[in-house]
């Protein structure tokens, strides 16, 4: 394997310092659902947690170096989970944290990030606008800014997930939601160091497609929008660090059509009981639309956050 950002040693020391609430996730084998897609299929379940998603893996070891520096303040710009993380992580270290926010994210996404006691800011535009006023803001009070998936924190706290993975091995494939690229790039880089057998297949959805399209051709391509109901990986810029590292370590990249992450959400509600953001069924979406890719193999899907608005829920799941 091409060498990474990551590093072995500090994701396995990661695991000392990140809430142990949020380590040893439940995975398991769901046969229903297994049967309808025609595989055997496992759940890495990653939004049994205070904050409902992996981002807190991350903001655990972001605020846990800030508390040792004796700094006191943090800012980020967030689509919703990344915000609530670090609100809770910042919390309980004694940080004052600022979330930068597009108007347009779940209502129930900014409602969870106040409620944790972060200051939040909205912007009227989509999440790289939210990103200059965070850069913005972080220079003006001279604070840390936390960039998801630039910050090598982020991307090792997310690849302790790949830990847990290794523990249950074997497994023929990984189904990673992509978006800033942490989570693919944490998880692909120990899977692909200590299993490296198993294949590490990443999924975004064909309206927001600027990072896949990056991997294909080897080089960084921006798009003029995102069109997708998966906000959480709606990103237009990919970053160059974070691409160079999925290079190494992803085996391929797809794209899915928005009616399979919905037909996706609604299969992981039937069979498995899990209401889901849309990014947490973009793994199933990938199995529906390739069927014969998958069959009679063995593929864990990684269910990354289920903090979905509930009005927006019911359209998508119960028309």
């Amino acid at each position: 394997m091409a060498r990474t950002r990551l590093d072995l040693d500090r994701i396995r020391a990661a695991r000392r310092t990140i809430d142990p609430v949020y380590l040893n996730t439940p995975m398991y084998r769901c046969d229903a659902l297994g049967r309808r897609l025609g595989c055997t299929v496992s759940i890495k379940l990653e939004t049994a947690n205070p904050v409902r998603s992996f981002k807190a893996r991350g903001t655990e070891l972001v605020t846990s170096l800030l508390a040792e520096q004796g700094r006191t303040a943090v800012v980020c710009a967030s689509a919703g989970n990344l915000g609530q993380a670090l609100a809770w992580s910042g919390s309980r270290r004694g940080l004052d944290v600022t979330v930068v926010a597009s108007t347009r994210a779940p209502v129930a996404k900014l409602d969870r990030i106040r409620a944790l006691g972060a200051e939040l800011h909205l912007v009227d535009g989509d999440f790289e606008m939210a990103r200059e006023r965070a850069v913005h803001i972080a220079r003006e009070r001279g604070i840390r800014l936390l960039e998801d998936s630039l910050d090598i924190e982020t991307c090792e706290g997310a690849a302790t997930i790949g830990l847990e993975l290794v523990d249950e091995a074997p497994f023929d494939a990984v189904l990673i939601a992509l978006g800033g690229g942490a989570l693919a790039t944490g998880i692909g880089h120990v899977l692909k160091t200590l299993v490296p057998e198993a294949e590490v297949i990443c999924v975004q959805p064909a309206g927001a497609p600027a990072l896949t399209l990056s991997w294909r051709e080897r080089r960084l391509i921006t798009t003029e929008s995102a069109d997708t109901i998966a906000d959480g990986v709606a990103g237009r810029f990919p970053i160059p660090e974070v691409l160079d590292d999925l290079l190494a370590v992803a085996d391929d990249a797809v794209l899915v059509r928005e009616s399979s992450i919905i037909e996706g959400m609604r299969l992981l509600l039937e069979h498995t009981g899990l209401i889901v953001e849309p990014s947490a069924a973009l793994g199933v979406a990938a199995v529906l639309e390739d069927p014969g890719r998958f069959s009679g193999r063995h593929v864990v899907t990684v269910i990354c956050g289920s903090n979905v608005d509930l009005d927006a829920y019911h359209r998508w799941v119960h028309p």
